[in-house]
């Protein structure tokens, strides 16, 4: 049987005009519904929006078979910011070979039409290299630079013989002033074990650098690490970082169980910052992650005045399904002026969504939805106080 009729000329046009249908996807918002924010109905990113030329030789004198010769995986977890009048994504690329790497595609209205710039970021390297990137969350800082901070990832030294799966994570951090040209400078220097999911604050504090961590003892076990830290770094050229505290830990039968980390850079109101996170809970099928959000002081964005119970944003229907299944996790949102936020997210380690909402709708839920109590009696209470509340109208 042959399976491969076409011949390559007219298959490359079919695979063209194929992409240019889907690139050009008009998406529309889902029927779900809960005020807070709203889904739509197609990924804004997949595997499936990488270039062609990225994937296959399309010179069929080179390729008269057209083979495609490099293959991605997925596309996930990517930071997020509006530059130039358009909305971009530093998206995590993973490749067939287990490599991830960084690109970013760019949208005229946040929602749609995602295409990747014509090449993808080729990072530059410290003397020790990095031997998988992933996960960057972009900051536009008061010091001028565009800041790209994300998880540096390393055979573990130490490892015993034969451990080819150990490994070490630390904050790389790449800036730059037009997301074209990066300058490395050295990885995040910190005495309190592997740091993965480092953000950077956007403006300074005290005249110094402000971050947001999340340290754990291991690479995947978290150990007596696992919340959310903040701390002070002098200068970005000499990354050390100094008074490093948690102010948002892991609490027992909460989202936040296991792990509880930070999102994106958090988002200035009148009222105080808005901030995204992710909490990870076991199950008996595997870890499952979650978005949360809560609300912190503007003089002090390490002191939480604010924060809603249960989560924000869970995986659904096929979001559920992926690589790394039952997860949703967000390095990346966008406010616009006009106060809408474009909240972009992942599913199961494969494909990138967006939800969209506004400051005023965030920060009501943020100030008016019931905290948790950490325990169910309290959780009724809140259900019949807000039955009493309706019986009333």
């Amino acid at each position: 049987m042959d399976v491969f009729s076409k011949n390559s000329e007219v298959k490359l046009i079919e695979l063209q005009n194929e992409q240019e249908a889907l690139l050009s996807k008009r998406n529309v918002p889902s029927n779900d519904y809960n005020g807070i924010y709203q889904r739509f109905e197609n990924p804004v990113l997949t595997d499936k929006h990488i270039p062609l030329s990225w994937k296959f030789d399309l010179n069929l004198k080179r390729n008269p078979l057209l083979l495609q010769r490099i293959g991605v995986n997925a596309v996930f977890n990517a930071g997020a910011m509006k530059f130039n009048g358009k909305y971009l994504l530093c998206a995590r690329v993973e490749g067939w070979d287990r490599k991830s790497f960084f690109a970013i595609a760019e949208s005229p209205n946040g929602v749609d039409n995602f295409r990747f710039w014509d090449e993808p970021i080729l990072l530059p390297e410290t003397e020790n290299p990095d031997i998988n990137v992933y996960d960057m969350r972009l900051t536009k800082h008061d010091d001028g630079y565009i800041y790209g901070i994300f998880c540096t990832e390393r055979k573990d030294p130490d490892a015993p013989a034969g451990d080819t799966s150990s490994a070490v994570a630390n904050a790389g951090v790449v800036r730059t002033k037009d997301l074209k040209k990066w300058e490395r400078l050295p990885d995040l220097i910190s005495n309190s074990g592997q740091q993965r999911n480092v953000v950077m604050f956007p403006h300074f504090v005290n005249g110094k650098y402000a971050l947001y961590t999340r340290p754990q003892d291991g690479f995947i076990e978290v150990g007596s690490g696992g919340g959310i830290g903040f701390g002070y770094i002098k200068d970005m050229t000499n990354p050390v970082i100094e008074d490093e505290h948690i102010f948002s830990n892991k609490e027992y039968h909460t989202i936040y169980e296991l792990k509880n980390g930070m999102g994106p850079a958090p988002i200035r109101t009148g009222k105080g910052w808005l901030n995204l996170a992710h909490g990870v809970r076991n199950t008996a099928a595997g870890l499952r992650y979650v978005l949360y959000m809560f609300l912190t002081d503007l003089q002090q964005p390490d002191k939480i005045i604010a924060q809603p119970g249960g989560y924000f944003l869970a995986p659904q229907d096929e979001e559920r399904i992926g690589d790394v299944s039952n997860v949703v996790f967000s390095n990346g949102w966008i406010a616009d002026e006009d106060g809408t936020v474009f909240i972009y997210y992942a599913s199961s380690d494969t494909r990138m969504h967006v939800a969209v909402s506004t400051v005023e709708r965030l920060l009501d839920y943020c100030q008016n939805t019931p905290s948790d109590g950490l325990r169910t009696g309290k959780s009724v209470e809140n259900i019949i106080k807000l039955i009493q509340g309706n019986s009333l109208l």
